[in-house]
């Protein structure tokens, strides 16, 4: 008989009371080189290819996806350990690392940096934007799609040996651009109906358009997808009117999960028409949330992806939020210690909760 009390992670199952304060969206490794942009010719020389000069951090920061060292995020092992043993250490507990089929997920350093940290990390499936993908799996039917992802929660990840087994423990983060690709979609199908059969977590990532994020919970719900289980990443650099915010609230019952906190830059590479929120204005977006009840919705993160953003690179880290962001929210925003806890445990660890 199946135990709804408890999540895999990749060094087996947790009991959700173990989870403590959970990041929803995260990588410890990802290839993101695919999304290199070159950088403006007037500061092209800050832009090193094999190196992330403490000099050239301030440019980076800028235009993060002009330096190739800094999307090349792996084989940074030892700096990632050390950023989740400070997560460790400022109270988290917790890590649901996003890397699906296209971003080049690294199962054994999750399970390398789990043990070592004592922190728990949680695997996906699925698969990402179809820019991400080789050309055969381009070609790859929805009844695959669904047979991988499957395999991937009940039995073991594709790549691990079978002396290590590690099982996926939600399906995500799975990745559509605008307008949705036919790939995208099959992806998101696929998610649905197995959603329907399993009652697993779903975690979604949305194209750069306001109109994204309604329309894969429409795909995804017409397939059999249960929207109390699924979570829309990326709200606070996809829906940035209060309008559009609210409205999509309004009409849906996913999570709700702001996880760019720590970026701070207002000009957005990948959409510069976008101008990037604050974490402040971040903070004052789920405010307004709490005013209208839905709180419960709601979840925080960092999706770090970038070297630049770890410590050691100069960057903020994993226990940003915990460190920064929820202590402005107790001292000086008007959140409870209550709020808090139900945004960083309650609603993550509802996500998991299998009924």
């Amino acid at each position: 008989m199946a135990n709804y009390n408890v999540v895999e992670t990749v060094l087996g199952p947790v009991s959700l009371s173990k989870l403590g304060k959970t990041l929803t969206h995260e990588h410890l490794a990802v290839d993101f080189r695919n999304f290199y942009v070159s950088p403006p010719k007037h500061i092209e020389k800050h832009f090193p290819k094999n190196s992330l000069d403490l000099a050239d951090i301030g440019y980076i920061k800028q235009y993060p996806y002009s330096s190739w060292s800094n999307v090349k995020f792996y084989n940074v092992e030892e700096a990632v350990s050390t950023d989740v043993k400070l997560l460790k250490e400022a109270g988290g507990g917790t890590i649901v690392e996003n890397s699906s089929h296209g971003l080049k997920r690294d199962i054994p350093l999750m399970r390398n940096v789990s043990k070592s940290t004592e922190v728990n990390v949680i695997a996906g499936t699925g698969y990402y934007v179809a820019s991400a993908q080789t050309g055969s799996t381009l070609d790859t039917t929805k009844e695959e799609m669904y047979n991988l992802m499957y395999r991937e929660l009940k039995e073991s990840c594709i790549e691990c040996p079978k002396e290590m087994q590690v099982k996926a423990g939600f399906i995500g983060e799975v990745g559509s651009t605008w307008p949705i690709e036919d790939f995208e979609k099959r992806a998101i199908c696929a998610t649905g109906e197995l959603q329907a059969q399993l009652h697993c977590s779903v975690s979604f990532h949305p194209g750069r358009d306001a109109s994204a994020p309604a329309e894969i919970m429409r795909i995804y719900q017409e397939a059999g997808g249960d929207p109390t289980r699924a979570i829309m990443s990326h709200i606070d650099r996809t829906l940035l009117k209060k309008e559009q915010l609210l409205e999509f609230a309004d009409d849906n019952k996913c999570y709700i999960q702001f996880d760019l906190f720590g970026i701070e830059c207002s000009f957005y590479q990948l959409n510069p028409s976008t101008d990037m929120p604050s974490d402040a204005q971040r903070i004052k977006r789920i405010a307004r949330l709490k005013k209208e009840g839905k709180l419960h919705r709601v979840l925080m993160s960092h999706d770090i992806h970038t070297k630049h953003r770890l410590i050691h690179f100069g960057g903020h880290g994993y226990s940003h939020i915990v460190n920064n962001i929820l202590p402005k929210m107790i001292n000086n925003k008007g959140f409870t210690r209550e709020d808090i806890e139900l945004i960083t445990v309650e609603n993550p660890k509802r996500w998991f909760t299998q009924q």
